[in-house]
Parts: C-alpha cells; structure tokens; sequence
C-alpha cells in the first residue's frame, strides 16, 4: 500500500466516517485490501476514467483513486452528508485525481467512462441499469458481491443483455478472513445501451428488470 492509504486507513478509523467499521486493522483488512482487489482485472489498472458509483465512504474509489494516480476518478454518491466528508477526504488526502458528483447514479451527465466500479450497491441487475449508460463501448462494470443466488444471477445476465452488456468473468477473491464467498462480477459493454435506459431515478431498484 502507498503513504496516502496510510492516510485513508486514518481517514476511515475516525467514528465520524460513513462507515460502520472504523478499527484500523479492520479498515485495512476489508476496506483497503478489498478496494485494491479490483486491479486484478486488467481494465481497471489501464483505466484512464473512473465512476465509482455509490461511493459512500469513497470505497472502492478513494483507494482506486491513490492506486492508479493517472486515472481520473469520480465518486457519485447522492447522500449530501457522505459527500461532504469524501471532499473533505479528498482534500486532506491532497488528491488531485478525484473529484466528487453528489447526484444519483441514474443522474450522471459525464463523459463515457473506461471502468465503473459498484461496492455493496444493490442486486446484479439494478447495478448494471446504472452502470451500462455510462460506459464506454469496451468498457467494464465492477461489481463486488458477495454470495449470488441463481436467481439473481439470471436476472443480472437478463438485464445485462438488455443493456449492451456481457458478463466477462467473475473473479473470487478472498482480500481479508471471512470473505470466502466474496467475488467480482466484471461485464463488459458490447453494443450501446438503448436510449430508454437508465430510467428515472428509483425505478431500477423498484421495478429490476428480470430474466
């Protein structure tokens, strides 16, 4: 790990973090060690633009962000509160690659991005809704989950193929104890995303498109 994931790691231990785990071990055990999991995928460590969506307490993005410093990363998160304390995060952390959109997901107006990252966000098929509009063609979601019943699973593949998205792989990965079950689920976007998608803010977690 870099100093500035030193200086995280303290960022987070503070009770005032939007976190439920503030231990410094732990924080680095399934914070950091989980965030930096992602460079496994190729994408991410030649990714030149970066949305984190839902970012909270800046995770995966702020340790995405200190990883690949020639990356470009915005953090979307829509709670004025976790916002507020990523900029001030940002600043302290002194990183001049990041940069905070306090919006919903589904309300994002950027240029398209290399790779989208989504820790903890929701089920397969509401991530995806998200992600698909704001990639580019080639360009990769990432999504951590944990254990993926069938179910959910062929609603993602369902939604993905509506979305201009494909799986390409789902990566295990065990960054800290406990986290046996733990996976990435990388899609790729493969044609474009029709132009009815995202639908208003709410709906994809509300009414998820299914198999």
């Amino acid at each position: 790990m870099k100093p500035e994931h030193d200086a995280l790691v303290e960022a987070l231990a503070d009770p005032a973090a939007p976190t439920s785990i503030h231990g410094r071990a732990r924080v680095r055990k399934v914070h950091i060690a989980d965030s930096l999991s992602a460079l496994e995928v190729s994408d991410v460590r030649e990714a030149r633009r970066i949305a984190d969506l839902g970012a909270g307490a800046g995770l995966p993005g702020l340790v995405l962000a200190i990883a690949l410093p020639k990356a470009a990363v915005v953090l979307v998160e829509s709670v004025g509160k976790k916002c507020a304390w990523m900029e001030r995060t940002v600043e302290r952390l002194g990183l001049e690659n990041v940069r905070v959109a306090c919006v919903r997901a589904e309300e994002l107006a950027e240029e398209p991005f290399d790779v989208v990252t989504a820790r903890a966000l929701g089920a397969l098929p509401v991530v995806c809704e998200y992600a698909a509009p704001l990639l580019r063609g080639g360009g990769v979601l990432v999504a951590w989950k944990g254990t993926v019943e069938a179910v959910e699973e062929a609603d993602g593949l369902a939604a993905a193929a509506q979305l201009g998205l494909e799986r390409d792989a789902v990566l295990a990965v065990e960054p800290y104890p406990g986290s046996e079950r733990r996976s990435l689920h990388v899609f790729r976007k493969v044609a474009p995303t029709p132009g009815r998608y995202p639908r208003r803010p709410g709906m994809a977690a509300k009414r998820p498109l299914r198999a």
